[in-house]
């Protein structure tokens, strides 16, 4: 295939990539959160088989919603063809919601690995994951999830299939959520509740943006101190 599709193998590689990450820090333990994981998946195969693949979205609107396109050859995400853009607009769009899609990804990767570095603590020391980015929200694993695939499905590379599934994915999580939280009330009680009624469920409050962007950070500077007394 032409139009700077086609590429496969990389398409594949991407895949491969996203779905390690997914079921690394995020391994489901029931059939039901193996649906939801599911969901996700079917996100980033349809994702990335259109990025690299065929241009599935671009083909629905030139042949099924006839909106012209006159620059197809390009590979133009879906914002630039709905607003119209010609071809230099096009890629300055393109270009500048990579950056900000990739920024959105980081930050959602970062949560979902600090995230799941507090859980694996708190679990070895028998206690309540409580530090860390579980400081800020009470749910950084799920909130990375969405961080990251608003950045790539919805900022960097839209299409009409990331864009139908990003807020079933939230719906999705956001009931799995309420179902965890049920559970530690039951397990921890009053103790649970306080942190409830002390740390937002997943946007951070606006004083502590900076310490999210810290508690990220902060595996990188806990493995140099390692590395540092081991010297």
């Amino acid at each position: 295939m032409n139009n700077g599709y086609g590429y496969w193998p990389l398409a594949i590689l991407s895949v491969v990539a996203a779905s390690w990450f997914l079921y690394r820090y995020v391994a489901p333990k029931s059939w039901r959160d193996w649906s939801r994981a599911g969901i996700v998946q079917a996100f980033i195969v349809a994702l990335y088989a259109e990025m690299y693949g065929f241009p599935v979205t671009l083909y629905l609107l030139t042949r099924v919603f006839r909106i012209d396109v006159p620059w197809l050859h390009l590979r133009e995400p879906l914002w630039a063809a709905l607003l119209g853009l010609n071809p230099a607009a096009a890629q300055a769009e393109m270009m500048i919601g990579m950056i900000i899609g990739y920024a959105f990804v980081f930050l959602g990767v970062g949560m979902l690995i600090g995230g799941w570095r507090e859980v694996y603590r708190a679990s070895r020391e028998d206690r309540l994951a409580t530090g860390g980015l579980y400081g800020v929200v009470r749910h950084p694993q799920y909130m990375g999830i969405f961080v990251a695939l608003f950045g790539e499905g919805v900022v960097h590379w839209p299409t009409v299939l990331s864009l139908a599934l990003f807020p079933v994915i939230v719906w999705m999580y956001v009931r799995l959520a309420r179902k965890e939280e049920a559970e530690m009330v039951k397990r921890f009680g009053e103790e649970y509740r306080e942190y409830q009624r002390g740390v937002p469920m997943f946007i951070p409050r606006w004083g502590d943006w900076r310490q999210l962007f810290r508690a990220v950070e902060a595996p990188a500077g806990e493995q140099q101190e390692r590395n540092q007394d081991a010297a």
